[in-house]
Formats: C-alpha cells, sequence, structure tokens
C-alpha cells in the first residue's frame, strides 16, 4: 500500500468516525433520547429538545473536538519543534501555568465574568501564556534560542508552577474538590460561547501551521541545514512555539487539563502516515478532534447519574497505548 493511499484511507476512516461521534453525542445523554426525537427536531424545530440537542449536546461534542484538534496540533508542532516525538503540548510549562491561574480564581473566590468566560478561564489563560513568554525571555542567550535550554526551562517552570498550585489548595482545603476536578479536566459547561472564542484561535493557528509545514520539514533536519536552505530559523521558531501555546493555553482554559492526547495521537499519526507536517498537522488535528470526543462519551455514559473527569479517561485509554507505541516503534 503506497503512502497516499494510507494518507486517504486514514481520512476516510476519521471523517466517517467524526460523523458517527456526532450522532451518538447528540443522543446519549442523561435524558433518554432517539433517532426519531432527533428527526422530530430537524424537521419539525421541536423546540422541547432543541436545548438538549443544540444547547447542550452539540456544542459539548463541538468543543470536545475544538479541544482535541487543537491539543494534537500543538502536540505535532512541539514534536517537530524540539525534534523528540516524546515532547507534548504542555513541556513548556502552559498546563502548569494555567492551571495555577484557574485554582488561583477558585481560590480568590473570584465569580465575576469577563466577555462571557469566567475568572477561572480568563487567569488560566493568562498564566498559561505568561508562564511560557517568561520561559523564552529567561532562555534567550545573546539573541539566540536554544531548543535545549527552553525545553529543561519550561520543565523547571512547570515544576515551579505545579508546587504554587499544590501549595493554594492545601491553603484553602475547603476547595480542593472544585479545583481537583478542574484539573482532570472537564466538558460539563461547554457552552457556544467557549466555542465561539476557541474556533477563531485555532482556525488562524492551523492555518499558519500548514502555510510554514514546509519550514517544519526544514527545522527536523536541523537549524543549520534549514537556514542553508532558506528557512529563516529563529523567526519561524518563534512562530511556532507562540501558535503552540495559543492552542494549548486556549484549550485548557475551557476545559482544564487534558493529558496525552497532544503526545499519543501525533505521535501514532506519524507512525501511520509519515513525519511530513503538510499532511501531519491536518490529520492530527482530526484525530486529536474525534479521539477527545470519543472519550467525552465515555466519560458521561460509564457511569450512569455521574460524570467522569474527561482527564481520567484519557490517561486510561492513553498510557497503555503510548506503552504499547514505545514498544512497536523499539
Amino acid at each position: 500500500m503506497t503512502l497516499r493511499t494510507k494518507r486517504t484511507r486514514l481520512l476516510i476512516l476519521l471523517f466517517f468516525l467524526l460523523a458517527a461521534g456526532l450522532y451518538v453525542s447528540l443522543i446519549e445523554g442523561s435524558v433518554r433520547t432517539g433517532f426519531s426525537d432527533l428527526w422530530r427536531y430537524l424537521v419539525q424545530g421541536d423546540q422541547t429538545h432543541a436545548q438538549i440537542f443544540l444547547y447542550l449536546r452539540l456544542s459539548r461534542a463541538l468543543l470536545a473536538f475544538l479541544v482535541g484538534s487543537s491539543l494534537s496540533l500543538s502536540g505535532a508542532i512541539l514534536q517537530g519543534y524540539f525534534q523528540n516525538p516524546m515532547a507534548g503540548p504542555f513541556v513548556v510549562g502552559v498546563s502548569s501555568g494555567a492551571s495555577f491561574g484557574a485554582v488561583l480564581a477558585i481560590i480568590l473566590g473570584l465569580n465575576m465574568s469577563f466577555l462571557g468566560f469566567s475568572m477561572q478561564n480568563v487567569l488560566a489563560f493568562c498564566s498559561g501564556f505568561a508562564i511560557v513568554s517568561l520561559v523564552y525571555i529567561i532562555s534567550q542567550q545573546k539573541g539566540s534560542l536554544k531548543v535545549e535550554t527552553l525545553l529543561l526551562t519550561g520543565i523547571a517552570a512547570g515544576a515551579l508552577a505545579s508546587s504554587l498550585t499544590s501549595f493554594l489548595i492545601f491553603f484553602k482545603s475547603e476547595s480542593f474538590e472544585q479545583a481537583v476536578f478542574w484539573l482532570l479536566g472537564s466538558f460539563h459547561l461547554a457552552d457556544w460561547n467557549h466555542f465561539q472564542v476557541l474556533f477563531p484561535v485555532f482556525f488562524l493557528c492551523f492555518f499558519i501551521s500548514q502555510w510554514l509545514a514546509k519550514d517544519m520539514n526544514l527545522l527536523v533536519l536541523g537549524d543549520e541545514t534549514a537556514q542553508s536552505l532558506g528557512c529563516s530559523v529563529n523567526r519561524t521558531r518563534k512562530i511556532f512555539l507562540i501558535l503552540s501555546t495559543l492552542l494549548a493555553s486556549s484549550s485548557v482554559s475551557v476545559s482544564g487539563i487534558i493529558g496525552f492526547v497532544g503526545l499519543i495521537v501525533p505521535h501514532w499519526v506519524r507512525l501511520l502516515i509519515g513525519p511530513d507536517h503538510r499532511y501531519l498537522f491536518f490529520t492530527s488535528s482530526l484525530m486529536g478532534g474525534v479521539f477527545l470526543m470519543f472519550c467525552d462519551l465515555l466519560a458521561r455514559s460509564i457511569l450512569r447519574g455521574t460524570e467522569l473527569p474527561i482527564g481520567i479517561i484519557t490517561a486510561v485509554v492513553g498510557a497503555p497505548f503510548f506503552i504499547y507505541l514505545l514498544n512497536r516503534q523499539r
């Protein structure tokens, strides 16, 4: 089978799974509904089911897909950026920084909103982006940026932010349950406002990533080789770091921390269709969205009457699968 045939078949399969996932997401829920109810709503505009299908289930399914796509694209960018298939969207500290901002809002009891978003969402995004900016500034040496220094500085900054988050939770233990539930990720508060804000961010980052995909292919060859082939290495690295940070921090701000998506999905796609980022970025985004949509279905379907944090589902599914990928690659 040629590589082109593999790519085509994989895309067909993913689009089929996307359609199936959307349908099941609309049907399944705490309120028992079926195809006849969905058909009645689509044809007759039944307002009884409008709140269920349109405002509760569809917004949640599409937000889960968008967050999965964003995290996966961020992971694909960073794996090429660091030339390391074990890299994920949180290695530069964005996850820990966002969690610190969200927990700080919970501890301080900030209940006001900004542009329709809670202060929890706003502080999560701002702190995640701020910590990566700080990591980037610290990592610069004489106007140049070393990838190894950026990676190590990001790990250290993430550890510091995590320790501060733990201190906040310990300091005000009555907020422990709410903080931990957010740290494990969830879509139970999903609405169209979250989708409308995240979609332009994802679309812009995806468009720029595809536009610069050839430059990422050159970066994988090494900075000196990329420079000799006409790639502006420093400018390209800055742009890709900003894109991955925007994708990860905006996703975390609306859903909490969801692990493994940005790590295993791009890694798996690379094994299936090869390392060409012109195809890797798009396929990783599509597969990440489908993967997280089905994980969200599991999170709200396994236990009737309650909902599991989606981070638990992605870890349970992702960790064994990641071990399998490592053994297969070895």
